[in-house]
């Protein structure tokens, strides 16, 4: 039986990021036995750390990992065990979805991506979203129908073979198209998106847009134009 290590990022998600954890203390017993949760608190401002205290006192298996500043992902160099799965803090997707990734990860697969059944979203992010993984698919082709979907199962014996530099909107590009350099086989399982309760959505700010798409940039040259000169095939 495999381990796994599920973690979330966390910022400024103080209202949603305890039901996950909760969520996830209940669905991972049924499926491991070796199992942990991370939650990278990645320089809220909010209440998250609070929250996050008292959920440390109630779970000996929930490490949380605290960033001064906000810098992005960081769950995956934390995570221990033999299967990683990662979603976002914000409680727009259903951990208790979990089990239905765990049980496609079968011998011959590394990889395992969700696509949204419906994004629950407003129009224009669904527009811009939509047009967005479209374009990332065809510059970087990549193996994943939905690049925006942040639910996802991985070995960690590929992400051991890669690193991520992105600290914005790009990382879901970087990730998945270094996993594939990396020999990943991929499947895909549609999964259930929720509408946001709370917060705003910290990707739709020009700062953040400007950013992704200089990272973009940078991947496309990197990954792309000269793969061979950065050590990928």
């Amino acid at each position: 039986m495999s381990s796994l290590s599920v973690f979330f990022p966390c910022y400024n998600d103080a209202k949603t990021i305890g039901t996950l954890v909760k969520h996830a203390m209940v669905v991972l017993p049924k499926l491991v036995d070796t199992y942990e949760v991370i939650v990278v608190n990645d320089g809220s401002t909010d209440d998250s750390a609070r929250v996050l205290e008292r959920l440390t006192k109630r779970y000996n298996r929930l490490r949380v990992i605290t960033h001064t500043k906000n810098q992005g992902y960081g769950g995956f160099a934390h995570a221990r065990y033999d299967l990683v799965f990662y979603t976002d803090g914000d409680g727009q997707y259903d951990v208790r979805e979990l089990p239905l990734l765990y049980s496609l990860m079968t011998d011959d697969v590394d990889f395992i991506n969700g696509i949204k059944a419906a994004r629950r979203d407003a129009t224009y992010r669904i527009i811009i979203g939509n047009l967005y993984s479209m374009c990332a698919r065809w510059f970087f082709w990549l193996p994943v129908l939905d690049i925006d979907c942040d639910f996802r199962l991985i070995r960690k014996k590929i992400l051991k073979k890669i690193t991520l530099t992105s600290t914005g909107g790009a990382i879901c590009v970087e990730l998945v198209k270094k996993a594939q350099r990396a020999g990943a086989r991929f499947r895909q399982v549609t999964i259930t998106h929720l509408p946001r309760a709370h917060g705003a959505s910290q990707f739709f700010r020009a700062d953040r847009i400007l950013q992704t798409l200089q990272e973009l940039l940078s991947l496309w040259f990197t990954l792309m134009v000269f793969p061979k000169k950065y050590g990928y095939r």
